[in-house]
């Protein structure tokens, strides 16, 4: 199935490539195929109620008054009848690429599975009254299809045959029966217009009307459309003495009824339901009989002049779509990865990116930390930037806690241990492995995790590493002192241990051991026995800048192990232990990571590399969680 998910991906992608080339991306109609159907949906009815007014509701006048409608009004009745048919089949057609878009790109799975199914009843009904209104001319056409669908209907059990004695002889199909096929055809789209409200109430600011341009282009064709090819009743009025041997199908509605002469009746049923049940179920498939912990994700948004908002994602849900479904007026415009205005810059965490146009995200700009929101699923808790944001007054506000300096140790030529202590009387919450966002002074934001145990709240400790150019580790190296008060946001983050009874990997990068040290300190505090074995990778041996500790919990603690490695060791350093990335060290040691639980803390690059060597050697999804961070950008050269 994926092999098919991603040939229609590419098909999708191309398309929707040539018609951002033609059309640009607002009014790409492969963008809003939903809002479409909607609007195909108000034209139906309001040319149907039109139809109606003119239409006689018994079966000896139902066909003169069609035809009646048809001909002698041609102007009006008779286009909107061609209208009614033409919008009809294309409220097909747009439905069931909208299913298969989102089949294509696997959004059917999670909290998505309520859209889903409401979606396969929703094409149920629109067959249904879509078929029933063939029934109402009351041509040849008509017959074919009333007959075969009654017959059809009587192959169930429940009605045994009773259905096809009302078309045994023609007298038998009276008005009554007429009046019912046209209430049916009435109550159908009612319900269906009410299935349709609900099939959207889980999509946060779903669209039911498309562009203008769209919507004015769409009647256009289907006005030029009638003109030149206008609808009409087929083979004269219904005669049920006489055997209906030559029609013309549409092919949108009916394609399944040429079965019904093919094959047995049950069959059919098999086929449609057995296909209807297979659709519904998709997702849940495949299976997963065990199921993993299920993590609402924290998403910070930044934007203009310091303002800030807090804003939890579902399990593969998009930071567009949580932040729309949490009131925040975020920029977007195709919610499909097309145009582009929904960029945004990942200062901390990683994302996973669904398929997008690459007009619209570039490589280079990916490369800088940017992504797309409508596209941007968490891998974790993130925050992110987001130029011209401005937080509505329903949003979270992240608490601005205060502290003030309480210690400064060179831990390394570049790493700088800070402790901070809060104010007299209050204690930080905090799980460890989170970390805390340092407030600027205009606003912009620096992440730091916590490399102190929850147990030792009453002061934050954090290893901060010296990045060339960088504003805020400058100053901590040049111009920070004891005493200073640090103005910050959090806690943050869910890089945090799990409870299970698995062995335990952790692989840190340079500074982001101070996370899993955290976790480590406050494993050991909670009397946690599972195995634990760290990679801590650097780039050469002074960068281990906290390696005794590590060799002294593997002393005092039988379940710790510790495994430094360097990457670029300097002769004359001394070192023999082990080379090389550090992923790829703890990959060579275990040949198959299945039953193992991985927490990897690096640069978005480490974490990108690694993940997927993890997954391909054995390792569970629901057991490999990261924490993902970003240099900022040098500070700009003062003139």
């Amino acid at each position: 199935m994926k092999q098919l998910q991603a040939l229609l991906q590419w098909l999708f992608l191309r398309a929707e490539g040539l018609f951002n080339s033609a059309f640009g991306d607002r009014i790409n109609p492969l963008y809003h195929l939903g809002a479409i159907t909607f609007f195909l949906f108000w034209v139906v009815g309001a040319s149907g109620l039109y139809i109606y007014a003119f239409f006689e509701t018994g079966v000896s006048v139902a066909y003169p008054s069609v035809m009646s409608l048809t001909h002698d009004q041609w102007f009006a009745g008779g286009i909107m009848r061609s209208i009614h048919r033409y919008a009809s089949d294309a409220m097909v057609l747009t439905m069931m690429l909208h299913m298969l878009r989102y089949f294509a790109f696997n959004l059917y799975h999670g909290f998505r599975w309520f859209s889903w199914v409401t979606g396969v009843l929703l094409i149920w009904m629109v067959y249904a009254s879509g078929i029933n209104g063939y029934m109402l001319p009351w041509d040849q056409l008509a017959q074919y299809v009333t007959v075969a669908s009654f017959e059809w209907l009587d192959w169930l059990p429940s009605f045994g045959g009773t259905l096809m004695r009302n078309f045994v002889y023609s007298n038998h199909v009276g008005d009554r029966f007429f009046t019912l096929l046209s209430f049916m055809h009435l109550g159908i789209p009612l319900v269906l217009l009410m299935v349709m409200w609900i099939h959207v109430q889980r999509v946060p600011k779903a669209r039911t009307t498309p562009p203008r341009p769209i919507a004015v282009g769409l009647l256009a064709s289907m006005f030029v459309l009638s003109l030149v090819l206008p609808v009409d009743s087929q083979g004269g009025a219904a005669n049920l003495a006489v055997a209906v041997t030559n029609v013309k199908l549409d092919w949108f509605y009916l394609a399944v009824f040429p079965l019904l002469n093919e094959w047995s009746m049950g069959k059919v049923w098999a086929l449609v339901v057995g296909g209807t049940v297979v659709v519904a179920l998709l997702p849940w498939w495949p299976p997963k009989f065990r199921r993993g912990e299920k993590r609402k994700h924290l998403v910070v948004a930044h934007g203009a002049q310091g303002a800030s908002a807090e804003f939890k994602v579902r399990a593969d849900e998009t930071i567009l779509d949580a932040g729309l479904r949490e009131g925040l007026a975020l920029p977007y415009e195709c919610r499909n990865g097309g145009c582009g205005l929904c960029l945004c810059s990942v200062e901390h965490g990683s994302v996973d990116h669904r398929p997008y146009q690459r007009s619209a995200l570039p490589d280079a700009l990916k490369a800088q930390g940017k992504a797309l929101m409508c596209c941007a699923v968490p891998r974790g808790d993130v925050v992110i930037e987001v130029d011209g944001f401005v937080p509505s007054e329903t949003a979270t506000i992240a608490t601005v806690h205060s502290g003030t300096v309480a210690g400064l140790e060179r831990l390394a030529e570049d790493v700088m241990r800070v402790l901070i202590d809060l104010p007299e009387g209050q204690a930080l919450d905090f799980e460890a492995g989170q970390y805390i966002d340092i407030l600027l002074d205009d606003g912009q934001r620096r992440a730091f995790s916590f490399a102190n145990a929850p147990h030792t709240r009453d002061q934050i400790e954090l290893h901060v590493r010296l990045i060339p150019g960088g504003r805020f580790t400058t100053h901590v190296f040049e111009g920070m002192k004891v005493g200073d008060t640090l103005r910050f946001e959090g806690p943050r983050g869910s890089f945090t241990l799990r409870d299970s009874m698995h062995p335990i990997l952790f692989v840190a990068g340079a500074t982001g051991f101070a996370p899993i040290k955290s976790i480590v300190e406050d494993a050991f505090q909670r009397g946690v026995q599972r195995p634990m074995r760290l990679y801590w990778g650097v780039r050469q041996r002074k960068d281990l800048y906290m390696l005794e500790l590590c060799e002294q919990w593997q002393q005092k603690h039988p379940n710790f192990t510790v495994v430094p490695v360097v990457s670029e060791p300097s002769e004359g350093d001394g070192w023999t232990g082990r080379t090389g990335l550090v992923h790829e060290a703890m990959l060579k040691d275990f040949a198959d990571l299945s039953g193992h639980e991985v927490y990897l803390c690096g640069s978005v690059k480490m974490v990108e590399t690694a993940v997927p060597a993890f997954l391909a050697q054995g390792l569970g999804e629901d057991a490999c969680f990261s924490d993902a961070f970003l240099m900022a950008a040098p500070a700009p050269a003062q003139q």
